[in-house]
């Protein structure tokens, strides 16, 4: 799990070789306007860090998900926000492992080169969020065609994506024999679909986050944009979700450590009462509290990551990477932020918006609630709570 760690070192520091282009103040100002980082994402794409799982056959570097976490971690630990490129790391095993070979050698060469983006996943909706087996957006085939009906919420980077993969029920809930059957993964060309049964409502939020609601009024996708068999596209999408939620909490473990080195800098500079405030037990435990949670948290990452990339079940360890990892990161935050005193309600200082940034890794892309009860039925053979 460990053997790898030089090239891991390389990863790092090619991306943050990157990142020193970005800094604070390109982060600040992109937050004030809630802009997207075109320039960032754009050149993360051709330095080949968004086509890093790519096979190398077409076009990519034919990693796996330790380096696509190691890649979004280091943004984050310099201080940027990997929300804006990380729906293509995850979005992509979908494809890869269930797109047909004729999806895949057309997709992924536009894919690696930055042709076109694979920013986006439909899947959850307004009345049954989580409850992913009760979405009421269909997918109805008429000869060569599927019409989509529905409506989705939270999906985000639609405006700076020209891909978008969506869950969509094929088979009615109530002829099927298991919940989870009957749902089916397209892949939508969304320059086509915007406009002609597809329309996009912005949604403002209290971070930089892109994110959408859709409508889907008789959307015609063709029948070959089905990934996989139909019908399976609960199972398919798992594959996807536990790639990101182990990317995700790369993504925290990468915020713990920028809170905690900006903290403990701090601490050793700020003095009152004739002494840095780091002398202080009050400010040195919460920020050791914090390193220790996030490297505990880091482990879990490994394990997941591991699991994932040789093939296992990497569903709990993924869930829990998640969940000590959006902990973590938002214990770290807190203690960043009174360390800082008032200082860290100042723009300048770059805390508030981080603060808010890592605080959406609280109830998504699942909420820490669901992962304790996932872990409560499925690891401990607890009865179901919901």
């Amino acid at each position: 799990m460990f053997d790898n760690q030089e090239s891991l070192d390389a990863i790092r520091d090619g991306v943050r070789s990157l990142c020193v282009n970005y800094g604070a103040e390109y982060w600040r100002e992109l937050d004030e306007r809630k802009a997207f980082p075109e320039a960032f994402v754009e050149e993360m794409t051709k330095a080949g860090w968004l086509g890093a799982m790519i096979p190398e056959e077409f076009g990519g570097s034919g990693l796996g998900l330790t380096e696509a976490s190691v890649i979004l971690e280091e943004v984050n630990r310099c201080g940027g926000n990997a929300g804006t490129i990380h729906g293509q790391m995850y979005n992509m095993f979908t494809l890869l492992r269930h797109g047909s070979d004729e999806q895949k050698e057309y997709y992924l060469p536009k894919l690696a080169s930055g042709e076109l983006r694979l920013q986006s996943m439909a899947v959850t909706e307004p009345t049954t969020g989580t409850d992913t087996t009760k979405l009421k957006t269909t997918a109805v085939r008429k000869g060569d065609k599927y019409v989509i009906n529905g409506q989705k919420v939270w999906i985000s980077r639609v405006q700076h994506s020209d891909l978008m993969i969506l869950l969509a029920r094929t088979t009615p809930l109530q002829e099927v024999t298991k919940k989870s059957s009957g749902m089916s993964i397209f892949i939508v060309d969304l320059h086509k679909a915007i406009g002609n049964g597809l329309s996009v409502q912005p949604i403002a939020n209290m971070v930089n986050h892109e994110t959408n609601e859709l409508f889907f009024d008789n959307l015609e996708l063709p029948a070959d944009s089905l990934i996989g068999e139909e019908g399976q596209g609960f199972r398919y999408i798992l594959d996807g979700l536990n790639a990101e939620r182990a990317l995700i909490a790369a993504e925290c473990i990468g915020d713990g450590h920028w809170f905690i080195e900006k903290a403990a800098k701090y601490a050793c500079e700020r003095e009152v009462f004739g002494r840095p405030i780091g002398k202080n037990q009050g400010i040195q435990f919460p920020i050791a509290q914090s390193h220790i949670e996030v490297e505990a948290a880091d482990l879990m990452r490994w394990k997941a990551c591991w699991e994932y990339d040789h093939g296992h079940n990497a569903g709990a360890s993924a869930n829990m990477a998640k969940y000590l990892a959006a902990e973590a990161s938002w214990k770290a935050a807190n203690a960043c932020m009174q360390t800082f005193g008032g200082f860290g309600f100042a723009n300048e200082y770059d805390i508030e918006r981080k603060f808010r940034e890592t605080r959406l890794y609280q109830v998504a892309p699942i909420s820490t609630n669901l992962i304790l009860s996932y872990v409560a039925e499925h690891i401990l053979q607890l009865p179901r709570s919901f």
